[in-house]
């Protein structure tokens, strides 16, 4: 595989993966998105996402996007060698990126501690469920858990039914986002003073942070928040409203600037003087008698008229889109949202292209996620220098898994 078609701005950067499912393998995919060389260290028996959501021809196509521009090799962290080989890479990285449950690299002896004495520069990343302290650091914990007690989904989903979710690890990707972020300060302040450091993200923690505006004023107010279904608390309008043809339209007009172009809008302009509207706190308190005025303008026009109507208007709103959509916008096509991508299995697959857009330095997707094991003899030999007998040796050992080259 050619690596001199990396670009982007981290292109002097290489990074070890040895996390899995989602978290840590979202990490790696934005660092190699952004050019760096990303190598993803799997198990003999493949990272779990390979068996997780749809597959074509024996393909998981969430690995096709989640390990993009990624060279994967596959080392047993079970065997002495195996540990070893992973030791060794660390010192040829800049950044390793774990998500093992706290303490399972200490067994190894590749926790913190043990590599940094080694590689005093090296960055790594530590992600887990409630973090590397604390009393409940030893406790497994998926995205999910971790959203759970965050108190982040106790507010999803409708008050009168149990608590739901989004159909996506949700917090996985958040706690990816700051993990990147921690990762890339992280990187700053070591090229000013050569020290590295480690990152301590908690996928609790990462979802809790998004609680931030409801931490006050249960301090000063005692106010536990309830869920609201679509709508948003102390912000009115803002919430889902029916169509006429038994479709949904999100207006978002909980500003008071914003709220006089939706009166207008809908030929209702005197809305916005009504001493119940004319603020937002008015608004709020008057939720819904104003909801009800506007079902009832949305109820009269068909999907497509209301939202021509609030789109002439500047009101911010729009409807409910599927992936499909998307699929079909022209929108996302002119601005390439969702590429087409060279598959070693598949010959190519869409993916939904690469966020946030430099002007400069932008990220590419040259290849999606690749075979258990395709690089295993490559980057053994161009990272730790060793010769084709003695990968052999390691593979016939148990210690790798390396994928025959053609």
């Amino acid at each position: 595989m050619d690596e001199s078609i990396r670009t982007g701005p981290l292109t002097d950067c290489r990074v070890l993966e040895l996390g899995s499912t989602v978290a840590a393998p979202f990490v790696g995919r934005f660092f190699a998105d952004f050019g760096a060389e990303v190598v993803k260290v799997e198990t003999p028996d493949g990272d779990p996402l390979r068996g997780i959501g749809r597959n074509v021809n024996g393909k998981s196509l969430w690995w096709a996007s989640l390990h993009r521009n990624k060279r994967a090799i596959s080392i047993n962290l079970k065997s002495a060698e195996g540990r070893d080989l992973v030791r060794r890479l660390m010192g040829e990285v800049d950044v390793v990126i774990e998500n093992f449950r706290p303490k399972a690299l200490e067994r190894w002896d590749l926790g913190w501690d043990a590599v940094s004495k080694l590689y005093p520069k090296l960055i790594m990343i530590r992600i887990s469920g409630f973090g590397q302290t604390g009393p409940y650091s030893d406790r497994a914990g998926f995205g999910i858990v971790g959203e759970a007690m965050s108190g982040l989904r106790s507010l999803t989903g409708d008050p009168d039914r149990p608590p739901a979710r989004v159909a996506l690890p949700l917090t996985d990707y958040v706690t990816g986002l700051y993990a990147v972020t921690g990762a890339l300060m992280a990187l700053h302040h070591r090229d000013r003073t050569g020290e590295g450091q480690y990152i301590d993200t908690a996928l609790y923690e990462s979802a809790f942070s998004l609680m931030e505006s409801f931490v006050p004023v249960y301090d000063k107010l005692g106010e536990v928040p309830k869920r609201t279904g679509s709508a948003l608390p102390g912000h009115v309008p803002n919430n889902l409203f029916p169509t006429g043809d038994g479709q949904h339209i999100h207006i978002a007009a909980g500003n008071d600037s914003t709220f006089r172009d939706l009166a207008r809008a809908m030929g209702r302009p005197e809305l916005a003087e009504d001493p119940r509207f004319a603020r937002g706190p008015g608004r709020t308190e008057n939720q819904a008698v104003l909801e009800q005025i506007i079902t009832e303008w949305t109820q009269a026009h068909s999907m497509e008229e209301v939202y021509k109507i609030l789109l002439d208007g500047g009101v911010p709103a729009g409807p409910i889109y599927t992936v499909a959509d998307a699929f079909r916008d022209p929108h996302y096509a002119a601005r390439d949202m969702i590429v087409d991508v060279p598959d070693d299995v598949l010959g190519s697959v869409k993916l939904a292209n690469i966020v946030p857009k430099l002007s400069a330095t932008p990220g590419e997707i040259h290849w999606s996620g690749r075979q258990l094991g395709a690089d295993t003899r490559a980057v053994l030999r161009a990272w730790l220098g060793l010769s084709g007998e003695e990968i052999e040796r390691l593979a016939q050992d148990g210690a790798i898994v390396a994928k025959d080259e053609g």
